[in-house]
């Protein structure tokens, strides 16, 4: 099991909340229309969650095959519907890399912790907690 993630209300704005993850936080809220823009919304978190595991994932691939690849830039973005969110992921690989090492390393994007649970059923348990 992971470890908790813990979110409550920031202590300003409508809608601002403190996300937590042991000694790390950051904020989430919605746009002005609807919240103060404080923070990223909770689709951006979930696209970041994606943007950033792959950029890590590459980069770590690549030291151990010691590819000289100086950055991952990778950008996220969706398109939703009643049906289905369809996440789209341009990834830029910068440094002195050969056309094999670009391909194999576009390859290992695809096998990022988050991009592989994101294609799993996911499965949702709520609780009440607290007192009653």
């Amino acid at each position: 099991m992971s470890n908790p993630i813990k979110v409550h209300k920031a202590p300003e704005g409508k809608l601002k909340q403190l996300v937590e993850a042991g000694a790390n936080a950051l904020f989430s809220d919605e746009p002005p229309d609807v919240g103060d823009g404080g923070g990223l919304d909770p689709h951006e978190l979930l696209d970041a969650a994606l943007g950033a595991c792959t950029a890590m994932t590459v980069t770590l691939v690549a030291r151990r095959k010691q590819m000289p690849l100086a950055d991952v830039r990778v950008t996220i973005s969706h398109v939703e519907d009643n049906d289905n969110y369809r996440l789209s992921r341009s990834v830029e690989l910068v440094g002195e890399l050969t056309a094999e090492q670009r391909q194999y390393l576009l390859g290992i994007a695809n096998k990022c912790p988050i991009h592989r649970a994101l294609l799993k059923k996911i499965s949702i348990d709520t609780v009440l907690a607290g007192a009653a």
